[in-house]
Formats: C-alpha cells, sequence, structure tokens
C-alpha cells in the first residue's frame, strides 16, 4: 500500500514538475543559437579543400567557422565526449551523479572543484550566460532542459563545436584547429584532439600562444584520462606527449584577401563560400608574386590569374603583389582593374581574319610607314621590316600589320566579336570602335584577357570563370576550333609534325610546360601584360603602377614574361595524361603557297613562283593578296602607279584585232619594283623599267606594285 503510495506520489511530481517545466519555457524560451542578436558566424571564404582564405569577424569581432559534426575528426568527438561528459546520448541534459559528485568535492574542499556540468549544460551556459551561482546553476540546468527537449543530440553537439571559447576572439574548433594548429579540425593528431578537448575548459589560461606549457601539461591529463579509460594505448599515449605544443595564433587567415573580399560581397547570403582557390598553389604564389616585386620599380604591383582551362575553374587569384604593402597599392585588385590590353588583343585579331577567309597563316602582310587617315602606328622598335607573313608578325607583335588586317576585318566587327564572347573593351567616352584597338587604344581587365585567351585551349571557345563548384560552366565562340589551332600553333613557335610530336612522344610535355605567350605593352610603358598556356591552366600576368603611372623601360617581355614562366613552373602536374589537345582539327591543312602572292604552288607556273612558304589553311581557303586598301594615304616615301588611274575601264581602239596591251609604270618607293596582277607576279626580275603587259581576256584585274622596302600601291581596273 505504502509503495503504491510513494508511486502515486511520484507520478504526480513529475507531472507537476513538467507542467511547471513547460510554463516556465513560455515565460522563458530558449536563446536561439544562431540568432543575429546573439552568437552570430564569421563569414569565411575557402579553398577547394576547406582552408581557410580569409575570414570576416562578426559585428563582435569574433572569428566563428561554422562547421558540422562530419567536418570534424571522429577522435575529436570521442575525446571530447570522454573527457566532458561521458553519459551525453544517455542523459536528458543533467546528469545527477555528476552534478551530486561536484557538490561533495565542493563541500569537502571547501571551494569549486566542479560545476557537474554535461556538455548540453555547457552550451547551455554559452548561450544564455549565468554567474557561478546557485541560482544561476538552476538557470544553466533549465535551459539544458530545454536544449534536449527542442534539439537532437547530434544538433547540441554541433552548437558545442561552433560555440565553445577557445581564448581570445576565437570560438569554435574549426576556428581554433585553423588558428593554433594550421589545419582543419578533419586532420587531427590524438595529442592535438587532446589541447583542444580540455582548452574550452579554461581558455585563457590554457591558451598555447600564450601559455605553452600550461597547455602541454592539461593536455597531458586528457591524454591519461583517456588511458585509464582504455580508449588509447600506453604507447599511444607516450607519442602524443612527445608533440611540442607550438606557440602560435593565427587568427585572422589572409590567403586570397582580395579574391575572398570579392566573393564575400558577391555571395551576401553565404556564410561559408566554397571557392575552386588550390590552397597551396595560391600560398607558393602569393610568396614568389611578393619576391619578383622587389625587381619592380617602386611603387608597381602585380597580378596573376591562373585558371584551369578544361573546367575554367580559378585556381590562384593574386590580385596584388603585396595585401600589406600600401605604397604598392596592395587592396587594389588589379585583375579586375581597367587597363590598355597593349597587343595582347592580336591573336584574337587573325583569328577572326582566318575565319573570315582573308588570310592563312603565311599570307604577306606590310610593316612600313602608313598613314591610316591620320592615323600613324609605329612599331615597339620603330623599325620596319618590310612584307612579313602573318605568323612573323604576330610572334614579332608587328603593329602596322595588325592595323591593316583590322582596317580589313572592320573595327566595328572586331568590338562585337570580342564583347560577345565576354571580352569587354571599354573605348574613351564618346568613341566608335577604330583601329587603334589593336594596339591597345581601349582598356580591358585581365580576367576577361585570360578568359578569352582559354579559347585557344578549348577549340575556339572563351568560357567565363567559374570561382565555385556551383557556377556553371558559360561558354561562347570567339573564333573557330581551326583559327584557335593555327593560333595556338603560331603562339608557340613549334613545328607541329616534327618537334611537338616528339615531345609528346617521349613524355616530356607536362603541365609545366608552358606551350606558348603573348605579351603585351600599353602606351607610355603604364602595362606590361603576358598570357600563357599549358597542358592545363591558361595564366594571365599584369605589371605596372595601379596608378597609372608610366615605368620607362619596362615592357611585357622584360617584366611580365620571367613571372609567367615561374608560375608555370609552379603549377600541379596534369591530373590526367596528354590533357592538353593537341589534335589538329580537319579544318586544318597544309600547303605550300607562292610568297608573297598567296596561290597555291600546285595552281602556279613555276617561273611565277621564286618563293615559297609552307602555310596553314583554313577550310582549304587560299586568301588573295591582302593589300593595304589604296584609299588610305600613303606619304612616306610613297610608291603610286603613275600609268594608270584606279577604276579605269579601257579597251582595245575601234577596228583593233590584236590582245589589249598596257604600259606599267609606277613613281616613289624604294629599291627595286615588282608588278603583280591579281597577286601573281608578272615580272621575272626587278626593274624600275616600263613594264608592257598584256591582257589575255576581259574582266576586273588588281595591279599591284611592290617595291623592296616592302611598300605597295594597288589600283582596279576593268578591261572591256
Amino acid at each position: 500500500m505504502k509503495l503504491l503510495l510513494y508511486s502515486q506520489r511520484l507520478v504526480l511530481f513529475v507531472c507537476t514538475a513538467f507542467l511547471f517545466f513547460l510554463f516556465a519555457d513560455i515565460l522563458a524560451p530558449l536563446p536561439e543559437p544562431y540568432s543575429d542578436q546573439q552568437n552570430t558566424f564569421s563569414r569565411v571564404v575557402v579553398a577547394e579543400d576547406g582552408t581557410p582564405l580569409r575570414a570576416f569577424a562578426d559585428k563582435n569581432g569574433v572569428w566563428r567557422y561554422p562547421v558540422t559534426i562530419d567536418q570534424v575528426s571522429p577522435r575529436y568527438i570521442n575525446t571530447l565526449l570522454a573527457y566532458e561528459d561521458r553519459w551525453f546520448y544517455l542523459h536528458p541534459g543533467i546528469n545527477p551523479l555528476s552534478i551530486m559528485r561536484a557538490a561533495w568535492q565542493n563541500m569537502t574542499q571547501q571551494r569549486i572543484i566542479s560545476g557537474g556540468s554535461t556538455l548540453t549544460m555547457q552550451v547551455a551556459r554559452l548561450l544564455d550566460p549565468h554567474q557561478r551561482t546557485i541560482a544561476g546553476k538552476l538557470k544553466q540546468m533549465f535551459r539544458a532542459l530545454q536544449l534536449e527537449w527542442y534539439y537532437s543530440k547530434a544538433e547540441i553537439l554541433t552548437f558545442y563545436l561552433n560555440l565553445a571559447p577557445f581564448g581570445g576572439p576565437l570560438e569554435g574548433v574549426q576556428a581554433a584547429s585553423f588558428a593554433y594548429l594550421g589545419k582543419s579540425a578533419q586532420e587531427l593528431s590524438l595529442a592535438e584532439v587532446a589541447l583542444l578537448s580540455v582548452l574550452p575548459q579554461s581558455p585563457s589560461r590554457f591558451r598555447p600562444d600564450r601559455h605553452p606549457q600550461r597547455a602541454t601539461k592539461a593536455r597531458n591529463k586528457v591524454l591519461q584520462r583517456l588511458q585509464s579509460f582504455g580508449l588509447v594505448s600506453a604507447a599511444q599515449v607516450k607519442d602524443a606527449q612527445q608533440e611540442i605544443v607550438v606557440p602560435q595564433l593565427e587568427a585572422h587567415p589572409m590567403i586570397a584577401p582580395i579574391l575572398a573580399r570579392r566573393l564575400k560581397n558577391s555571395n551576401p547570403e553565404q556564410k561559408i563560400i566554397h571557392s575552386t582557390i588550390d590552397a597551396n598553389l595560391q600560398i607558393n604564389l602569393q610568396a614568389l608574386v611578393k619576391d619578383y616585386s622587389r625587381r619592380l620599380s617602386s611603387k608597381s604591383s602585380a597580378a596573376v590569374l591562373v585558371v584551369n582551362h578544361h573546367t575554367m575553374a580559378v585556381k590562384a587569384y593574386i590580385a596584388s603583389a603585396d595585401f600589406n604593402d600600401q605604397q604598392r597599392f596592395g587592396q587594389v585588385d588589379m585583375i579586375t582593374a581597367i587597363r590598355s590590353p597593349g597587343s595582347t588583343l592580336k591573336p584574337f585579331l587573325y583569328a577572326m581574319a582566318l575565319d573570315q577567309g582573308l588570310i592563312s597563316s603565311h599570307s604577306m602582310l606590310m610593316d612600313k610607314k602608313l598613314n591610316f587617315s591620320g592615323y600613324k602606328p609605329e612599331n615597339f622598335t620603330k623599325n620596319f621590316s618590310g612584307a612579313v607573313t602573318m605568323s612573323e608578325a604576330l610572334q614579332r607583335s608587328l603593329n602596322i600589320p595588325a592595323v591593316q588586317v583590322l582596317q580589313f576585318l572592320g573595327p566595328g566587327l572586331f568590338h562585337a566579336r570580342l564583347e560577345n564572347a565576354g571580352l569587354t573593351l571599354y573605348l574613351p567616352a564618346h568613341s566608335k570602335p577604330n583601329l587603334a584597338m589593336i594596339l591597345g587604344g581601349t582598356g580591358t581587365r585581365l580576367e576577361q584577357l585570360v578568359s578569352a585567351y582559354s579559347a585557344l585551349s578549348r577549340q575556339g571557345r572563351a568560357a567565363a570563370l567559374r570561382f565555385s563548384a556551383q557556377d556553371k560552366l558559360q561558354q561562347r565562340r570567339l573564333m573557330s576550333s581551326g583559327a584557335a589551332w593555327i593560333i595556338r600553333d603560331i603562339l608557340a613557335k613549334i613545328p607541329y609534325r616534327h618537334a611537338l610530336s616528339g615531345i609528346v612522344k617521349q613524355g616530356l610535355l607536362n603541365s609545366r610546360s608552358l606551350y606558348g605567350w603573348k605579351t603585351g605593352t600599353s602606351y607610355g610603358f603604364r602595362d606590361a601584360w603576358a598570357i600563357g598556356f599549358t597542358a592545363d591552366y591558361t595564366i594571365g600576368i599584369w605589371t605596372g603602377r595601379p596608378d597609372g603611372t608610366p615605368v620607362p623601360g619596362h615592357y611585357g617581355a622584360q617584366s611580365a614574361v620571367p613571372l609567367l614562366k615561374s608560375v608555370a613552373q609552379n603549377l600541379p602536374a596534369a591530373t590526367t595524361p596528354a590533357a592538353f589537345n593537341l589534335s589538329r582539327p580537319k579544318s586544318v591543312t597544309q600547303a605550300v603557297i607562292c610568297w608573297p602572292g598567296g596561290n597555291l604552288k600546285s595552281l602556279t607556273r613555276v617561273e611565277d613562283c621564286k618563293k615559297t612558304q609552307l602555310s596553314w589553311l583554313l577550310n582549304k581557303t587560299v586568301p588573295p593578296l591582302l593589300a593595304v586598301n589604296p584609299m588610305l594615304e600613303t606619304v612616306f616615301n610613297e610608291l603610286t602607279i603613275t600609268s594608270i588611274e584606279n577604276n579605269s575601264r579601257i579597251k582595245r581602239p575601234e577596228g583593233s584585232h590584236s590582245a589589249l596591251s598596257i604600259n606599267l609604270q609606277a613613281q616613289g618607293g624604294l629599291g627595286d619594283l615588282y608588278w603583280f596582277i591579281n597577286g601573281v607576279p608578272v615580272n621575272k626580275q626587278a626593274t624600275r623599267a616600263v613594264l608592257n603587259y598584256t591582257f589575255s581576256r576581259k574582266g576586273k584585274y588588281q595591279i599591284s606594285a611592290i617595291d623592296s622596302s616592302g611598300q605597295s600601291h594597288q589600283i582596279s581596273i576593268d578591261v572591256l
């Protein structure tokens, strides 16, 4: 009967206590664990392997990196529970035995020895701090019961992993692991998990950066406790105790700081922003660029962008020489800055001209002084080479041939096609696309240049950069696959069938082999560029002064190419063999052409083909001689056909039955003189004498005169 009475009273007590709990829960609801008012997370940008690149403290200046249970070493979880709360998964938030033991110890020692707190109670104190009094302890116990009522054990453990104090501005095991140990909480050794398990007990006293000996002693205590529980062996404890606690604190990671700032601003809702950055490569290249910048003039900076052109994932983003160097404008992002591209646009121009059928790889272009309606471009060297092939013009980055090709292609078309592929050219206010664009008379960004250059390794498709795995691949056609192959081959300066094939067969070509590159220097030596490509990567380099001040004597080949080569040597090895697509598209064929006319040797008389070139043809197109537009004004040692006017219509005299012939004569120019009819040479040797030419049939004809300096003049006539 008494047992029944006791049972009834016990049930009544439990029910009353439960009702009291529900009533108290309504009056004093549990604080939200991650509310904006209470505990906000730092915003963290991480590399592809989870390494923090840069963290931005919360509004209270606290560094806390969000983490889940599966992102923490299981060894740490087991050690934490064994040391702090062995019965965590069994109790309802309060362990009566622990509380009674703590009370007995405190009474017998007449001081606070233990609080008897479970892990849930510790989380409760983090959410709602209290004074160390009996009333405070009761409040803590009530909050612990609330936690267990509303959340699962896994959620409560996750709260602890993210909110536990670890000294100074650090909260959460992930922030502590990176700050004190330089690694993720997934990669901890036995000694390290022991240290991080005990640190929240007294964060200030056990801080390893300030009190390494005290931290070591506390860590060893945890190890011995684990051994006493039979969780580790004596040998494991002995080995763990040999590890030295390094007194370091790096709470503010600054790997890729400018990129992290950019991604933080563009992803305002994300607490953890996962990037595609290779942390080790980023660190190595940052140190490389910082050291290299010492060779540059004062206040000069440098930028490096490395992209895997198979996936378009950004693997390294060094936007300045040194983020902390104010003299070098270290916090200015020179990857997104608008700068003059110099000659770096020339490969795209020649690729478009190939696709338009205007030129082949060895078409003749003119490198001579010309006046394009008031625009008088010069070469970087101030010298001129006369007649050159397109390949030579691109490899030597000659200016006048590029302007000549742009004049025929059309500046508007060139500008529009680049814009459509994602390469924006910023022209001066109220300006239209013009010939000066190809020599740097415009502005663009390094990141867009690299995107466009990726087309050379992506069968002509330029793709936007991808900064995270979630970014979709966005690509647009910039040039045909054939044009891309030809331009890449020219920049590589490697004969495809011999040297390159042999290197591939020998296995010598790898991800670090720099296949080719293009340099650029803006007007007044303000910007020096080098854009290169390997089997797996497209690399963009810029050097100069961010404030636009000229740096005399610094140009692409001298200032940017050495850095480009050093970057290539630091790239990771290729992930797959022969990743670089070296196969020649079917649209590209090789043929022997007569030079300078450009006609196929096989279709030209032997006596009319004095010089030949082995040329790449696109879609088997044999372009005619690309002459300087006769409407352009040539004013330097001007060469002019004088015997007949442009656009003349001629016919035989009335009653005559003989073939129509005319005298060809020109004035001006330098040295010997060669004549061409529709691109075919008609005089067997150079001469300044009057040349008589007979037309065998009626039709339209282009007559060209070229002197030994490469100057030319062309006219068109109609033979009736």
